[in-house]
């Protein structure tokens, strides 16, 4: 049973959220909270239980304390907790910055149930989620440097094989394990595979970073 904590300032949006999560029988509410400072409040009193909640699904935009805030809070006090963002398109600056203080992912708030599950199961195994569209957007909103020569790619990347700069391309490109098999044509199990021998390689910690870092070298990856 993977145990979700709600945190969405809009009582509607929760109890909708609720209602839909919990007709998976492998999730299982424990909490709720209207607001980042909440939130830490109701994860002590579960951490007091020892029935702490294995997932925090997060709002950014709430009163009192916004979800950035809490989720750099939680990520220090809660590591056993894994945090994924529920966001709005408009919300990327927001995303980033929840990425940098541990976030392990996110998704637009109107993900069709049954995406949002396996999303959340996919979290729960350690693994990273994008929302379609938003890492895309994140990027865009990158200031242009000035014209510099391009660097070159670090030693782990060129050490990578073909079939591993396939599948960091289509990571910077937001794809899940299922959308890089069947782009692929392998198994999920063997796209698990390449993406940690390409963490290994590259000795970076989990998605995010390999996607931040595929982006810087595009144009190399894209070389036949």
């Amino acid at each position: 049973m993977i145990r979700l904590l709600l945190v969405e300032d809009q009582e509607i949006v929760r109890r909708g959220l609720k209602t839909l999560l919990e007709t998976k029988p492998d999730l299982q509410v424990v909490g709720e909270a209207d607001n980042g400072q909440r939130a830490i409040q109701v994860l002590e009193g579960l951490q007091a239980t020892a029935q702490p909640p294995d997932i925090v699904l997060m709002d950014v935009r709430m009163p009192v304390m916004d979800g950035v805030t809490a989720t750099q809070l939680i990520c220090q006090q809660f590591p056993g907790t894994k945090i994924l963002i529920l966001t709005t398109f408009d919300d990327t600056k927001y995303v980033a910055e929840a990425l940098r203080f541990g976030a392990k992912g996110y998704l637009l708030k109107d993900t069709p149930s049954e995406e949002l599950a396996e999303a959340i199961r996919s979290v729960d195994r350690g693994y990273t989620q994008f929302g379609p569209g938003i890492l895309e957007k994140m990027i865009a909103q990158v200031p242009a440097a000035e014209p510099n020569p391009a660097p070159a790619p670090p030693p782990g990347l060129t050490d990578l094989t073909a079939r591993e700069r396939d599948v960091l391309r289509l990571i910077a490109a937001g794809a899940s394990n299922r959308e890089i098999a069947q782009a692929l044509f392998l198994s999920e199990g063997t796209v698990r595979n390449h993406i940690s021998h390409i963490l290994s390689r590259l000795n970076l910690r989990d998605r995010t970073q390999a996607a931040i870092l595929a982006h810087s070298f595009l144009p190399w990856l894209d070389e036949p």
